[in-house]
């Protein structure tokens, strides 16, 4: 059934936007509920709205002096820093206006549009990329009530009616700076703002803890702090490579050996990955259940700074693509298996059980470990040195499923794996708290534009 917006061509006078997408009702809806109240633009709320400036994609071998926020670090409400990069010092330099102050307020401008938080003032030095736009509060209104009404319902809409662009949709400064605002009352603006505040706290938090877990492994092993040299070449004997099938040098890089003989000289004993867990093969059909429901996870949903699913894209099973056939079970471990997104790992909770997840993950099933330690295993460098020297490929390079074949572990004592899993437990905990914080507070908004 068609569907007809009548709009008044005075309301067209001095807009840059005749298309019928700009003017759909739930648009106009949302900005009568906004507008009906006390309001006010987000220009009048800001000084201005930066796009920073650009720099050649260097910094993966700067020296680390100030972190560089990327697109896929922002989302919604938070930061997401498992992957960190970096830049120098003297760029730094050269990038004055890309520097991050308290209150800043972080859109996507490409691609991911849509999605906004705040800064907090932590992370400490930190420089936005030219795919972020920063919002410079004056602090009429609070900065952190104001990323939240941007995560609501209403404030999304208003910012996705803003896109412009069909292959990479984008948002202008231009625009932005027309969304109206809704002007709650002083005791709403300020709970909405320690909701935020308390939330990213107990972000921090979950990490520091999750941080203990991995901290009580590798001590255990004789690894925290250890790093393996990474040396610039190294002989192989022909009987070896002829053995093993491979003749990248990569392969046989001499810092996955001393990993292995760490595990192999644990003084409790090492075995097998699938003598403790049990692979499962990816051959759900989600399109046998053409109209039901599935959540989809991908390598993008995954946080792997603690290893949790954060995201999923709600599907058919009808509308799921080829590669989706995993149905994933409440505490199974879930590893990337692509080259560069390795330390994508994550343990499946409650929320996320019979999700479908994509073929580019290797999924694990715990038969004699506590599911918790196989999540820090996966994410720490036992496991992860053993993925990264089994890639292969050129185009896309990834790990082939047979080599899990010849993955091992440390065989763990019982206290040290209750103790891991006591730290990664409060963890995630933590983090599920400041999510719910988080909702709690863009509810409180809704409800008072509502």
């Amino acid at each position: 059934m068609a569907v007809v917006s009548v709009v008044k061509l005075s309301e067209l006078e001095g807009a840059k936007r005749l298309d019928a997408e700009y003017y759909q009702p739930e648009y106009l809806e949302v900005e009568r509920l906004i507008t009906r109240s006390s309001f006010a633009h987000l220009g009048d709320l800001i000084t201005e709205i930066i796009h920073p400036k650009e720099i050649k994609r260097e910094y993966e071998e700067e020296k680390k002096d100030y972190l560089f926020l990327l697109a896929q670090n922002v989302r919604p409400l938070m930061f997401d820093l498992s992957e960190k990069k970096y830049i120098s010092e003297e760029t730094a330099e050269l990038l004055s206006r890309n520097l991050l102050e308290y209150g800043d307020i972080l859109f996507i401008r490409t691609g991911a549009v849509g999605v906004v938080t705040a800064y907090n003032g932590y992370p400490e030095k930190v420089y936005a990329s030219a795919h972020i736009l920063i919002g410079k509060p004056n602090f009429t209104v609070s900065p952190f009530y104001l990323a939240v009404f941007l995560n609501t319902k209403f404030g999304k809409s208003l910012i996705i009616r803003g896109t412009y662009g069909a292959v990479q949709p984008e948002i202008s400064p231009e625009y932005l700076k027309k969304i109206p605002i809704p002007l709650l009352n002083n005791e709403v603006v300020s709970e909405v703002e320690n909701l935020f505040l308390k939330a990213q706290n107990l972000l921090k938090e979950s990490e520091i803890i999750y941080s203990q877990a991995e901290s009580i492994l590798l001590s255990e092993l004789g690894l925290q702090g250890f790093e393996p040299e990474d040396k610039i070449f190294y002989e192989v004997n022909l009987s070896t490579v002829n053995t093993s099938h491979r003749i990248d040098a990569e392969y046989f890089n001499p810092k996955y050996d001393v990993i292995i003989e760490k595990i192999r000289n644990y003084k409790h004993g090492y075995g097998k990955l699938l003598n403790f867990a049990e692979y499962i093969k990816p051959n759900f059909e989600p399109r046998t259940y053409s109209q039901k429901i599935f959540p989809y996870i991908e390598l993008a949903d995954i946080n792997r700074s603690i290893g949790l699913i954060q995201s999923s894209t709600i599907i058919k099973g009808e509308e799921a693509p080829n590669r989706a056939r995993r149905i994933l079970k409440k505490n199974d471990i879930i590893i990337s298996r692509v080259e560069g997104s390795l330390e994508k790992v994550a343990l499946v909770d409650e929320e996320f059980e019979n999700s479908l997840a994509s073929t580019g993950f290797f999924q694990f099933r715990s038969k004699n470990i506590l599911p918790e330690v196989l999540l820090v295993l996966s994410k720490s460098p036992i496991i992860q040195s053993q993925l990264k020297k089994e890639c292969a490929g050129t185009i896309l390079t990834a790990v082939p499923q047979k080599s899990i074949v010849g993955l091992i572990i440390p065989i763990l004592p019982e206290e040290i794996q209750w103790a891991i899993t006591k730290f990664v437990t409060q963890s995630h905990e933590t983090r599920k708290k400041a999510e719910k914080l988080l909702e709690k507070a863009k509810k409180i908004v809704e409800d008072a534009i509502e």
